[in-house]
């Protein structure tokens, strides 16, 4: 797992809030959080005691893997 702020090839890691990850998704909150109960979802990382966030990286994967699965190009 990429940790915050860590250099991949694509350069720094970004964290997108719950806001950003429901509009890149397509999917309700509850779906999210029944997808990541379900092991179907990227997991969160912490960014303070009452605070996630998601990679990026992480996200736009799941989303390829998604429209991959369809037969899709991503």
């Amino acid at each position: 797992m990429t940790r915050v702020g860590e250099q991949g090839s694509e350069g720094p890691a970004r964290v997108l809030r719950l806001p950003a990850v429901l509009a890149r998704t397509g999917l309700s909150r509850s779906t999210i959080h029944r997808r990541l109960a379900e092991g179907c979802f990227p997991k969160p990382v912490a960014l303070g005691p009452r605070a996630v966030g998601w990679i990026e990286a992480e996200v736009d994967q799941w989303i390829r893997q998604i429209a991959a699965s369809r037969g899709e190009d991503g």
